[in-house]
């Protein structure tokens, strides 16, 4: 059922109070499609709805909302309902949703919880949001070292209902430092009286409270992870962050890295803001990297005007210019996307800058040939001047060539200096490729008008 046909019949549902109908019909629904209907009902009929939810659906649900309408959800429910849902919430999931609310609303929902819980929600608040701190969970499992495989065992199964979910088992000292890791297998696999000691893996790949979320998702991916523990400064174990968690992050950053690469911000979408804000914003955001192309035009006119003598005596040359400048912005940019991924995505580092030079560099000279090439043969067909196929055909190459240079050394230039690629590639190259078109095109004029004797 499409999702239009889905909310008017729960809408007809609810303004004919038919609550067991309703519950049977949101019994077959997803928490996240719950979620997405509650966003278009008003308050009455959230109110109504949300009060047929099971608490463990209520809590999957809110998990889905935004913090805004979590706060607004949770203000029309008794104490008594709103601890139990809270309860079967994971405190990750509380600590992200509260820090996009006011300090006083998060107290509020935070005196909710037991002194412990209030004390781990707090101590997540206080990391960054897109750090390891930020995203990690402190509902995991472990185990000390000098245990055996069934006092492991036992010890998990007292813990089954504190940990948000098991992929690993994770080994600490006396002290909570993190000394290895067991699957599930190899603990149901080793016999009862083996230390833990001697069945663990020590190798553990870990990261760091402070470490980038970025950072872990692309450890997680290299190291194709269920699950990977947080640690502090010490090395004591503070937390896992989950696959699911880092799915979020890939999302997020992905999405954060093509609003870069337009020149804007995802906060020009922000649907609470007031009209003049969202109009604040989005000049804000847009504007520096527009005049970052306004000042690369000015210097590709002056370019222009240098040889303004000689491209007056080839008007035929002028009419590539287009052509020229538009073919190198394609291939620069087609290189500069390709090392911005390789770089977001850990593929090309330092040591790769001479290969991915290398290769990006032959890409623009066999290409770069192939439309010299087909432009020459345009050239020369199209003004019946013949001699102007191969000085056509030559910039094209030359320009395509410098253009993919260009593309593929930015980035990497950008990335050394501590200037994020994905913000800054696009509008220097853009700009960049549009000066040394235009001069490779000029020299070109120069250099037909000397070969028919008019320089």
């Amino acid at each position: 059922m499409e999702q239009t046909n889905l909310l008017d019949e729960i809408k007809n549902l609810i303004q004919n109070l038919a609550s067991k109908e309703l519950i049977y019909r949101i019994e077959e629904l997803h928490p996240a499609d719950i979620a997405e209907i509650l966003l278009d009902l008003n308050e009455q009929e959230q109110k109504y709805l949300f009060k047929l939810l099971p608490h463990d659906t209520a809590a999957e649900v809110l998990n889905e909302v935004d913090g805004d309408t979590f706060a607004a959800i949770l203000e029309n429910l008794t104490a008594e309902k709103t601890t139990e849902i809270l309860d079967e919430m994971s405190l990750d999931d509380v600590a992200d949703i509260l820090g996009e609310l006011s300090e006083s609303e998060q107290t509020k929902i935070i005196e909710l919880f037991d002194h412990e819980d209030a004390t781990d929600i707090r101590d997540l608040m206080h990391y960054s949001e897109d750090t390891a701190g930020g995203i990690m969970t402190t509902e995991f499992v472990s185990v000390r070292e000098d245990m055996t495989i069934s006092q492991a065992i036992e010890e998990l199964r007292s813990m089954e209902h504190e940990a948000e979910t098991i992929y690993y088992v994770y080994v600490t000292d006396y002290i909570g430092t993190l000394v290895g890791v067991l699957s599930l297998r190899e603990i149901i696999m080793s016999k009862p009286d083996r230390l833990v000691s001697e069945v663990m893996q020590s190798n553990v790949i870990y990261v760091n409270v402070h470490t980038d979320q970025e950072e872990v998702a692309k450890a997680v991916a290299k190291y194709d992870l269920l699950a990977i523990p947080v640690v502090d400064n010490e090395t004591i174990l503070q937390g896992i962050i989950t696959v699911d968690d880092i799915l979020d992050v890939i999302e997020e950053e992905a999405t954060e890295d093509i609003f870069r690469i337009a020149g804007t911000s995802e906060i020009e979408y922000d649907e609470n803001d007031s009209t003049a804000s969202h109009l604040w914003s989005s000049v804000k955001s847009r504007l520096p990297w527009l005049m970052i192309t306004l000042a690369g035009s000015f210097v590709t006119g002056a370019v222009i005007t240098g040889f303004e003598s000689q491209i007056s005596q080839n008007a035929a040359l002028v009419k590539f210019m287009p052509a020229l400048t538009g073919m190198g912005g394609n291939i620069g940019t087609q290189s500069s996307t390709l090392t911005v991924r390789g770089i977001a995505t850990g593929r090309i580092n330092s040591k790769e800058i001479s290969k991915n030079l290398l290769r990006e560099g032959l890409v623009g000279i066999f290409i770069g040939a192939i439309c010299g090439v087909a432009t020459s043969f345009v050239a020369g067909l199209a003004f019946g001047q013949p001699q102007l196929g191969p000085v056509v055909g030559m910039s094209m190459a030359a320009n395509m060539l410098t253009a993919s240079t260009i593309g593929t050394l930015a980035p990497l230039i950008f990335k050394n200096i501590g200037i994020d690629p994905a913000v800054a590639s696009a509008p220097f190259i853009s700009t960049t490729i549009d000066i040394t078109g235009n001069i490779i095109n000029d020299v070109s004029c120069n250099i037909n008008c000397c070969r028919n004797k008019r320089c």
